[in-house]
């Protein structure tokens, strides 16, 4: 068991470094070097530990001591790992001892591209389908949610979902979300490529016969031209998220409220740092005043390296410009810093990440767009990042890339986000310049779709991480929540390590599979690179910070359908203990009931609280105990396509009948 009484752990000020200066002084001095022992390895003069965990397996990541039964904490930074009769020999009256269990433990994870600050605003608000098993179930939430919801509120599904988790392996109808909820306006929104809205958003929303569509979208239309309630992104998802937005916000106080249980949920998971990557309607510095407040008042529970996007059409070189003048990188602390420019640095250069439609060409004019704004940011030293889906948007990017560098030669790193097709010689580019690749599990989510289009040849390698470790790239791991897909870490190493879809598809061969320990360390040390601070977090070493989780189950062992259901029992950040449940809930600092009280947030279980979709025949036996309700007299509806065998994506009579009814939108 381990001690419950608490020990005055330093928050998350700057951590003094000023006794790692010398290696393995005390401990040499207690014998702790024993050549016939495993050494603990320390930095440290004449401290002793303020936290211990001992009784661990311990992960480190550290080439010195890969593995470990103990690990001491000091000043917010790892004081020593390696035995446990050694790293006590760390602990005084004062040192806080925790008995790990037997539990694996690693270094918190990190998130290379997520936007955990514009997730954090509108959590709270949230009706997340991660995991849930079946559409009965996620109907059933969603009717349950809008009786709980007051006017003049939305349900809001968001990202994290994709039908071919659901044992009915299809998409809910427009009749079925009206049924749910037939007064409550609801948004629910699939990958890239479309929204379902009921009759009373439309309603709400004003969309009649005579509603245009928006640039690059369709609302579409019944026979007599009302809006069924389906928005398609063709590709542009503009059309998804400006709706999104015509829906109520929280006050202030419920923003941050939202914001601190998003980070808890997070924590929940063992993630202790993301790179934020902007977004459309978060500008800077107006629309990061909740984060601000909360590292303020030290209430961050994960460390926030936040990137700068550009906001308006047409605007975007006077956006850098202005910021260039206000702020710099690493401007602020170790728990909220500026990062660089992007995910967006021009609207021009948007290929929109959506497989449901044609790959997108575009404009003549990006590059003339693009150039002074790299070259502005180059000059000024700034690291940037920008969204690139498709090779052939890579090969114009690094074009102008390369063109800039032979005036104004980079001086810091540049990241290309996503990267799904691209090619071995744009990663060689990428890697003479000086820049790394940040992947994310989008493909979990949209792998079926892709197959379709694409075939699976074409999907063997969508990104291809091995390649692109092989060549020796900085490579970072991530998701890209919430909108979209899951911000789950642990969906995303599953894929990493299975090359499954959410819905059992496999996409990639053996040969861009990585194991456990690889895929770990791209979501841990490999994404410190994507922020400046390989040095200072991202494994169990000495002098880095003390950023870990115990974990419920053991990643490196357990079943690879076993790895979803992963999530942190104790999470430390700067060694502060910012989240324990189960024999370290009384460890767990107090956080406030969720606000508004109708949030979902208080009504169901986190997504990551939720079990993973279940084996093959409890999938079965729940649907045809529903009623096989995604049966249609055109396309037919045959189980055993859907369950014995891959998704039959080139035929599309079995496909619509396996998956559900084509003609779901109207």
């Amino acid at each position: 068991m381990h001690e419950t009484r608490q020990h005055p752990i330093k928050t998350a000020a700057p951590v003094t470094r000023r006794w790692v200066t010398k290696s393995g002084a005390a401990l040499g001095a207690l014998g702790l070097f024993a050549p016939d022992t495993a050494q603990a390895q320390s930095n440290t003069e004449d401290g002793m530990a303020d936290t211990i965990i001992r009784n661990a397996r311990v992960t480190t990541l550290d080439p010195a001591t890969p593995d470990a039964d103990a690990v001491a904490i000091r000043d917010g930074l790892i004081l020593a790992t390696g035995r446990e009769n050694e790293i006590m020999w760390l602990a005084d009256s004062d040192t806080h001892v925790i008995d790990a269990g037997g539990r694996r433990v690693i270094p918190g994870l990190n998130d290379s591209h997520t936007h955990l600050i514009r997730g954090g605003l509108n959590y709270n608000m949230e009706l997340r389908w991660e995991n849930v098993p079946s559409l009965a179930d996620a109907l059933r939430m969603l009717k349950e949610q809008a009786d709980r919801t007051p006017a003049p509120q939305w349900v809001r599904v968001g990202g994290g979902w994709s039908e071919f988790q659901f044992a009915e392996r299809r998409m809910p109808t427009l009749d079925e979300i009206n049924t749910a909820a037939p007064d409550t306006p609801v948004f629910i929104l699939h990958l890239y490529g479309q929204a379902l809205i009921n009759r009373a958003a439309i309603a709400v929303l004003g969309f009649g016969k005579e509603t245009p569509n928006p640039p690059g979208g369709e609302i579409q239309r019944d026979a007599q031209g009302n809006p069924t309630g389906l928005l398609i992104a063709k590709p542009s998802a503009l059309i998804l998220y400006s709706t999104l937005a015509m829906g109520p916000k929280l006050p202030l106080e419920e923003q941050i409220n939202s914001t601190r249980h998003y980070m808890r949920e997070m924590n929940r998971l063992g993630l202790t740092s993301v790179i934020d990557a902007g977004g459309g309607g978060q500008n800077y510095p107006d629309d990061y005043a909740v984060i601000q407040q909360l590292h303020d008042a030290d209430q961050l529970t994960v460390r926030i390296a936040f990137n700068l996007f550009a906001q308006t059409a047409g605007a975007e070189l006077s956006d850098y410009e202005n910021w260039v003048a206000m702020t710099e990188p690493g401007a602020g602390s170790n728990m909220l810093r500026m990062n660089g420019a992007g995910e967006n640095l021009t609207w021009s250069a948007a290929d929109f990440e959506n497989f449901l439609e044609p790959r997108p060409d575009l404009v003549p004019t990006m590059e003339s767009e693009l150039e002074p704004i790299v070259e502005l940011l180059a000059v000024n030293k700034w690291p940037f990042r920008i969204h690139a889906t498709y090779d052939e948007t890579i090969d114009r990017f690094l074009t102008v890339f390369e063109r800039v560098n032979q005036r104004q030669p980079f001086e810091t790193r540049f990241i290309i986000d996503h990267a799904e097709t691209i090619t071995p010689r744009n990663i060689e580019r990428i890697t003479a310049l000086g820049g790394g690749i940040a992947t994310q599990h989008r493909m979990a989510f949209q792998g079926e779709y892709f197959v379709d289009r694409y075939g699976a040849e074409a999907a063997q390698a969508t990104p291809p991480i091995r390649r692109m470790i092989d060549m020796g790239t900085p490579v970072g791991a991530g998701t890209d929540a919430t909108r979209v897909a899951s911000y789950d870490p642990w969906v995303s190493l599953y894929w990493m390590t299975t090359g499954k879809t959410l819905g059992g598809m496999p996409l990639y061969s053996e040969d861009n599979l990585l194991t456990r320990e690889e895929a770990l360390r791209l979501w841990t040390h490999g994404s410190a690179w994507f922020s400046g601070e390989a040095n200072e977090k991202g494994t169990l070493a000495p002098g880095m910070y003390a950023d870990l989780a115990v974990l419920s189950a053991d990643y490196l062992s357990v079943p690879p359908d076993e790895i979803r259901q992963i999530n942190a029992v104790l999470t430390m950040v700067g060694g502060r203990i910012v989240h324990g449940e189960g024999p370290f809930s009384d460890l767990a600092p107090p956080l406030p009931p969720a606000s508004p009280g109708w949030s979902p947030v208080g009504a169901v279980p986190s997504p990551g609280a939720r079990q993973a979709t279940g084996a093959t025949e409890t999938r079965i036996d729940r649907a045809c105990h529903d009623g096989c309700a995604s049966a249609c007299s055109l396309h037919g509806h045959d189980h055993g396509i859907a369950w014995t065998n891959p998704i039959p994506v080139k035929d599309v009579k079995s496909f619509w009948g396996a998956l559900g009814c084509s003609c779901f939108a109207v």
